[in-house]
């Protein structure tokens, strides 16, 4: 790997902050400051962390990052939940997006999985 642009998770949850910028940006004003921006950064904190940990010079920060991130896509996950809930978000918006996170998550686990496997030399 040469960046974090190089890894598919990265790609994938740059375009699941996109889908929730665009989603946000129909949320009743109420909610601008509120949920609405909850998700926003937690979106915006799965990409983030993975670009920040890929930077660090070890795998052992690496994996510390990955983590957050994967804790961030848990509390978008728990976001979703509650804007459903309280209807903000339609439920095919909400089945999409959650859809593309859960995608994300195994794509982080599998990440943390294979970093933290003993290399065979």
């Amino acid at each position: 790997m040469s960046t974090h642009k190089d890894l598919d998770v990265w790609k994938d949850s740059i375009l699941l902050a996109k889908k929730v910028y665009e989603f946000t940006e129909n949320v009743p004003r109420r909610e601008e400051f509120g949920l609405a921006a909850q998700m926003r950064k937690s979106a915006v904190s799965i990409g983030s962390n993975i670009a920040e940990g890929a930077a660090r010079r070890g795998n052992k920060e690496f994996l510390q990052f990955l983590y957050v991130a994967l804790g961030s896509a848990s509390e978008l996950d728990t976001q979703l939940e509650i804007a459903l809930l309280v209807n903000l978000i339609p439920a095919e918006s909400a089945a999409d997006l959650t859809k593309d996170l859960s995608a994300i998550s195994r794509m982080l686990q599998g990440l943390i999985r294979s970093i933290k496997a003993p290399s065979k030399k």
